[in-house]
Order: structure tokens, then sequence, then C-alpha cells
């Protein structure tokens, strides 16, 4: 397999502040390219382990070509939403989770794997292509009210209903088989176009995030992190939407003031049960990274260690 440019986002940012024991049990939940990984492994020592996770299968091939003969390393395919189980053995262990919720440079430049609105290919965009509903199952089968609430709630678009109504007519006379295809419909739907952006950029990642289950396996990572962690373990969080980032800095902020008590309720703040704290503000590129790589201009690094 060609070793595809791809830059990790915020590189030394987050293995910096993942990494605090050399010797310690790292999960890395998005491999990708096997960026951050590479640099995890840099900071550990002989006993340290990392454990690397991912859902798309052509990432676990590399992994397995790159570090094959690596001893502290371990790959896994599957979602980080599993890494519960991936990690049984670990649970209350774990020095640091790092999860990049970014889609790879491979992923999106790969005309084939359906995730571009610039290239021609399948309407795929499955992260996983060996099971699930494909992009182009799920637009062509769909109804106009589900598209639209989807269109409108991951891909945050102001014309999701008029964007859906357009493809349910197209689709009335020829199914959408290909990524321009769809793409020009929903251009052609979109009457209001955003400077610098193409108008299909919302949809695309819609449904990306749809078929993918992306929020829902966050969610899931979260909570399983809590388990996972040991006492001073890191969570390191790498979002590139809002959606994300909010999610993240809610579950932190939640972890962080303990459960909600009934008003009045004679407990001090000291006997509230709190399981995270926040490690400093969100980061975000610096000016070098942003100029060397324009996909760094919309992360959102957040840290939250386990108390």
């Amino acid at each position: 397999m060609s070793q595809e440019l791809h830059r990790s986002v915020l590189l030394r940012e987050a293995v910096d502040a993942l990494v605090t024991d050399p010797g310690g049990f790292y999960i890395d939940g998005t491999f990708g390219r096997g960026g951050h990984s590479a640099a995890i492994l840099e900071k550990l020592d002989a006993h340290g382990r990392l454990l690397a996770i991912d859902k798309d299968p052509q990432a676990v091939e590399f992994a397995r070509e790159r570090f094959g003969n690596e001893q502290r390393l371990e790959i896994w395919h599957g979602s980080f939403a599993e890494m519960d189980s991936a990690a049984a053995d670990r649970r209350g262990s774990v020095s640091g989770i790092l999860l990049d919720l970014g889609v790879s440079s491979p992923q999106l430049d790969q005309a084939e794997r359906g995730f571009s609105f610039m290239q021609d290919g399948p309407l795929d965009m499955r992260m996983d292509t060996s099971r699930g509903m494909s992009a182009a199952d799920w637009v062509n089968s769909e109804s106009e009210a589900e598209m639209a609430r989807v269109f409108k709630e991951y891909g945050e678009e102001r014309f999701a209903r008029r964007m859906a109504a357009a493809i349910v007519r197209r689709r009335a006379e020829k199914p959408f088989e290909r990524t321009l295809d769809l793409a020009e419909v929903v251009k052609a739907a979109n009457p209001a176009w955003e400077k610098g952006k193409h108008p299909a950029t919302r949809v695309f990642q819609a449904i990306r995030i749809h078929i993918n289950g992306e929020l829902e396996d966050l969610q899931r990572a979260l909570d399983a992190a809590m388990d996972l962690l040991a006492p001073a373990g890191r969570l390191v969080v790498i979002s590139f939407h809002s959606l994300e980032d909010r999610m993240v800095k809610r579950f932190i902020r939640d972890k962080e003031r303990g459960p909600k008590l009934p008003r009045g309720l004679p407990v001090m703040d000291s006997q509230i049960e709190k399981t995270l704290r926040a490690v400093g503000k969100a980061v975000k590129a610096e000016a070098q990274e942003l100029g060397d790589n324009v996909r760094s201009r919309s992360a959102v690094m957040r840290v939250a260690e386990k108390l």
C-alpha cells in the first residue's frame, strides 16, 4: 500500500498533553496513518504500550505494514466506541486516550472512498468499507423528512429541506451512484453559497456523520474512557466541527461539576463526586501549522484528566 501523505493535526501539542508516564499504557482511538501513534511511541520507554484502533481496513493494513515489528504496539480493527472491549483487561489502568476525530487525508483524497464532493467516485463514505450502508444506499432510500433532519442536525444546513426535496425529485428519475452527481444536485438547490466553501460541504458532512454513526460513537467512547482511565490519566480529543467540539466540551464540563443535585440539598462542594478536570484551555493550531496544513484550521483540542 502506498504511504499517502497525511499530516497529523496538533501532533506535538496532543502527544505532549497525552503522555505523562513513559512506561504507561495508551490508546490511540483513531490510528489513521499513524502520525500520532508514531509520536507516542517515541515518548514511550521499553515498558510502555500503545493500543491503536481504527475502523478503516486500509488504515489497519497500513498500521500492520508500518509497525508490524513494533512489540510495544497492538493494532485493533474496530470503532473507538468499542475500546472498552479492545482494552477490557486494562480497566482503570490506562494512562491516556487520544481521539483525533478528523477524516484522514487518504480517505478524503481517494476518489473511490466517496467522501469528496470535489472528485468523482462511487458514493460510499463508509469509514469501514466491510460493513454498513453506503451513502448511495441511504440517499436513494431515505425519506425526505429524515434526510432534511440529518442535513439540518449534522450539517447545520439552513436549506436542508430544499436540498432533501431536490434529492428525492432527482432519484425518482435516476438513482444516485457518484459523488459529483450528488454534489451537483445539492449545489443547484443551494440558493446562498458561502464564500470559500463548496455549496455541498454541509450535506456531505451530514451524510458522512450519519452513516458512520460518528456522534453516537463519540459519546460511547467518552463514556468508555471514564472506565478505562487510571487516576491522573489523560483524555485528549481533537475535534474538527462544532457538533463534536460541543459534545466534548459539555462532557468535560459535566464530569467536572459532578452529578446534578436538587437545589437546597445540604451538600458541600467537596462532597460532590467529580471525575474529570479540564487541563488548560482549548488549543488551536498555530500560524505555522495553519500555513502548512489547511485542514488544521478547524481543529480544536481539549484535554482532561481523570480524578
